[in-house]
């Protein structure tokens, strides 16, 4: 029986408090930078422990040890067609909740390299403009914001 992923993710920006922001560069998409994403593994995960594994499987990152939160924003989106094959048939559409990770300074990254090939540290706008995902860009520009800067 053939596994899909379940249209449901998470979007964690790994940030500092200085607002210096992760991104990863997706191995099967290069120039593609991003946060860390992830589809939920069961229907029944809870989306904190989503994304804390998503953190800790593209980053080498203990998100436990670090201020978690669910920043209660959801976006919709259309599957690129490149990737639909992964979901059911019919599955056009995915809904992305939005978390925030703060970190004191940046942290050492180990990637999982059959999803990402680099990492960078940027300041929030650099990393912002770099994203190909206008959720990820939309996200990131909402840190100031977020975090009182």
């Amino acid at each position: 029986m053939q596994q899909y992923k379940i249209p449901r993710s998470v979007l964690v920006v790994i940030h500092t408090a200085d607002l210096q922001v992760l991104l990863i560069e997706r191995a099967a998409a290069p120039g593609f930078w991003q946060s860390v994403t992830g589809s939920l593994d069961r229907e029944d995960e809870a989306l904190a422990a989503t994304a804390a594994r998503e953190v800790a499987e593209e980053t080498g990152i203990d998100a436990t040890c670090y201020a978690l939160t669910d920043w209660g924003i959801e976006n919709r989106y259309e599957i690129f067609k490149r990737w639909r094959n992964r979901y059911a048939p019919g599955i056009t559409h995915n809904t992305e909740h939005v978390f925030g990770l703060v970190l004191p300074a940046p942290v050492p990254v180990v990637l999982a390299p059959s999803e990402h090939v680099a990492q960078v540290w940027l300041p929030w706008r650099e990393a912002a403009a770099k994203c190909f995902s206008w959720t990820n860009r939309d996200a990131i520009l909402l840190l100031p914001e977020k975090y009182g800067r």
